[in-house]
């Protein structure tokens, strides 16, 4: 009989493949094994050739769901006389990287079984199988079985073991099987986190929710604080608890018809919400859905779907009431996902928590996505994405780690034609969230089984990335913040030719020491050039204009040469006196000057009386794209192009004067115009400038490609308008998908970049092409 050996690449581990295989070959009458060896799935099959070719036919055309599938190869195999086909143990070789899966919410076959009195797991909130339940949160080596997993400690009861061994279950070989009788267990713990005797755990919670009280629940990668979305008064305790006076709450419900109840969904909005990744999407709230300080002056609602057989269950037990469920943690901290850590850090937040003994090995928060063009826009990469391989449209000829930036923080780890992105690790301004982004990116070394060369970065000297990267012992690259946006979009389209780049964000360290943020470049991974940017004005009192946009408002005033009185402004006229005064001294000050596309957003939300402080990143922008969602197009305001006189040899950058653009905002202030129709109108105007500046630069350069990154194109107003605009005159639009514009997507273009700029025998010879090497290989 022929025999042959047959590697299948790509996400094979902890989705059932090897079942998958078994029940392939065992219908075609084939023998041999199957294992899981470093990254790969490795199956050895004798039997008729015709047997054998429609074995491959069906490992390429079919897979479980979950798996995903790079290349499958096969060799000619000496025959071994196997009788049977059989399941072998996993080997630890193998030198490609590993592929790990992502949490999957509960799939309707264990939901069927949930609510099933029938069954012996009828309400066990633990329950999985092969194609659904916890992954990434859990494992802690590889290849991916139980030993190697947080399950390893709980031995399977007989019944467990049956379903285990046989080739014929739904749970044959499912790493983290579970069932009341063998654990884990699920608990009531008081405020203090002492048990209590409860009786059923799940609906003493829900008794506690339904009167008004904070309950913090155990989720697949940490924590979630939750309350009664509809009780204010709860909700408004939480807030204060949490001292989070705005931010809006992500919202929990039992199934889109409960979610249609209190939201407008639209087609791609509730795939997106079904989807195995079960993220936040921000939706349209109806009227009377919820109560008011869940999402406060927002028309939008962060809304999910339950994703664990707990969720389920819960909010069965509440009536289908919607939940708040907010990541557990104090201000922007990390997620509390260990039990008694839980209990000591959310002390004074919880009155009680749902918690179960199944550890959670690493920290995971919720993804957040919304729907823009009719596909999806990632705006945190988290559970149920991470850690998806991209692949990279050029290899890394060395392991790298790209380490991203300081908001939104994720890394990447890159080796051969394969990027793995980590899960959203927060703001680094914390000595916590950093000390989790060390211990996440130490176990995806580990766990990848990829040892880094190289370690590239962002410019920033005072990024907590950057002091992370120059703390290894490694050669070091340093790449530009806006450099890197544009390479992430190219690299996600695997878009390998020069394009034009408009990168729009908040803050990015330039090449000339001031602060980018309104950028357009050309470029592509092995370099680019800065061909046009938004005017500079002063960012009064640096990271401070940030908090307080009224200061930005009051510079582009000065700037545009506007008196303008500003209202709703809420610092002290002298505080007003003194900021005028700097910035027309600004001449003869340290002064940071910023081309920021976000902090105009900011002035112009000031200047419209919108919001002239914010309690968290982005807060004024997105208030203005709310007031500007779903009205007519009312004109545009003025702006103009300016060439500054250059050498040929080095022409300067065009200029994008914002001053009439301001002067006009001021006049419609001054005329009481309501700021919904100047939020409109500024909407219209960006979308316009764009688009000029994008046709100025293809008569200079040909170039019919336009690149959108930047935290600013999580605007959904922008992007619906940007590209369609941009596509009817010809042009070939790239923009996110698979990671988020703001710098959650950093690290994606940092790794590229380094790929393109290195060569496997010679690291430090990216600086030949301007880019910054330190240290040695």
């Amino acid at each position: 009989m022929p025999r042959r050996i047959v590697t299948v690449r790509g996400i094979v581990q902890g989705v059932g493949y090897r079942p998958f295989v078994h029940e392939v070959a065992c219908r075609l009458g084939l023998t041999g094994f199957v294992r899981n060896q470093g990254g790969s799935a490795v199956i050895e099959v004798e039997g008729t050739v015709w047997a054998l070719d429609g074995f491959l036919a069906e490992l390429a055309e079919r897979q479980p769901p979950g798996a995903r599938i790079d290349s499958v190869s096969w060799l000619d195999q000496a025959e071994q006389g196997d009788r049977q086909f059989n399941i072998e143990s996993s080997s630890l070789g193998g030198s490609e990287a590993v592929a790990i899966a992502p949490d999957i919410a509960t799939c309707s076959e264990c939901l069927a079984e949930l609510f099933n009195p029938g069954d012996r797991r009828y309400r066990y909130p633990l329950l999985n199988c092969t194609h659904c339940g916890p992954r990434l949160t859990i494992i802690t080596a590889v290849p991916y079985d139980r030993p190697r997993t947080t399950m390893a400690a709980f031995a399977m009861c007989p019944a467990c073991r049956r379903e285990y061994e046989d080739p014929t279950n739904r749970r044959f070989h499912a790493q983290p099987i579970a069932c009341p009788t063998c654990g884990p267990w699920l608990t009531l713990l008081g405020a203090d986190g002492t048990p209590r005797a409860a009786g059923d755990p799940i609906d003493a919670a829900a008794r506690a929710l339904q009167s008004g009280a904070i309950v913090a629940v155990k989720g697949v990668g940490g924590f979630h604080l939750a309350c009664d979305a509809r009780n204010e008064s709860a909700v408004s305790e939480l807030r204060r608890r949490k001292h989070r006076d705005a931010r809006p709450f992500a919202v929990m419900v039992q199934s889109l018809a409960a979610g249609r109840e209190i939201c407008e969904i639209s087609a791609s909005e509730a795939e997106l919400l079904e989807s195995p990744a079960r993220p936040i999407v921000l939706v349209r709230k109806r009227a009377a859905g919820v109560a008011d300080g869940v999402a406060p002056l927002n028309p939008c609602l962060g809304l999910m779907l339950s994703y664990t057989p707990l969720h389920h269950l819960l909010l069965e037990a509440v009536g289908g009431t919607p939940l708040v469920m907010t990541s557990g943690n104090r201000s922007d901290e990390p997620i509390a996902y260990e039990d008694r850590d839980a209990v000591e850090r959310l002390h004074g937040l919880a009155d009680f928590y749902l918690a179960h003994n199944r550890p959670i090995h690493l920290r995971c928060d919720d993804s957040v996505v919304r729907s823009a063009l009719g596909g999806p826009l990632l705006l945190r990469r988290s559970r149920g994405y991470a850690p998806l391989p991209l692949p990279l449209p050029i290899p890394c000829p060395v392991p790298i780690l790209a380490v991203g930036g300081q908001l939104k923080a994720a890394f990447a780890l890159g080796r051969d034609k394969q990027a793995i992105l980590s899960h959203h690790l927060g703001d680094l301004d914390y000595l916590s969230a950093y000390q989790a982004y060390e211990q996440a990116a130490a176990h995806y070394e580990t766990l990848f089984a990829i040892e880094p060369a190289l370690i590239v970065h962002d410019l920033h000297p005072d990024y907590a990335t950057t002091r992370y990267a120059e703390s290894r012992p490694l050669a070091r690259l340093a790449v530009q913040h806006h450099h890197a946006h544009l390479a992430a979009c190219l690299a996600e389209h695997s878009h390998t030719e020069p394009a034009i780049g408009v990168i729009f964000d908040g803050t990015g360290l330039g090449d000339d020491g001031s602060v980018w943020g309104g950028e357009f470049l050309i470029g592509d991974f092995g370099g680019y050039r800065r061909a046009a940017h938004l005017r500079y004005v002063p960012m009064p009192g640096g990271e401070q204009a940030i908090r307080e946009p009224w200061r930005m408002a009051l510079a582009h005033l000065i700037d545009a040469d506007v008196n303008l009185e500003l209202r709703r402004c809420e610092a002290p006229p002298s505080h007003v006196e003194t900021v005028r005064r700097w910035i027309s001294r600004r001449r003869d000050s340290n002064m940071q000057a910023t081309s920021s596309a976000g902090r105009l957003f900011d002035a112009v939300a000031a200047l419209a009386g919108v919001r002239s402080r914010v309690e968290y990143e982005g807060q004024a922008a997105m208030e203005l794209e709310y007031l500007a969602t779903d009205r007519a197009e009312d004109g545009d305001y003025p702006f103009e192009l300016q060439q500054p006189e250059s050498a040929p040899a080095r022409p300067m950058p065009l200029v994008v004067d914002t001053r009439p653009l301001i002067a006009a905002v001021a006049g419609d202030v001054h005329c009481g115009v309501p700021a919904a129709m100047i939020a409109r109108r500024f909407h219209s105007t960006i979308v316009e400038m764009i688009v000029r500046v994008c046709v100025h630069l293809r008569e200079r350069t040909q170039l019919e490609t336009v690149a959108l990154s930047g935290g600013v194109f999580m605007n959904a107003v922008l992007v619906g308008e940007v590209v369609p605009r941009l596509e009817s005159l010809g042009f070939q639009v790239l923009r996110h998908q698979q990671v988020p514009p703001n710098d959650g997507g950093l690290c994606l273009g940092q790794l590229v970049i380094a790929a393109a700029h290195c060569s496997r025998d010679n690291v430090p010879a990216a600086a030949a092409a301007g880019f910054q090497v330190r240290g040695q290989q």
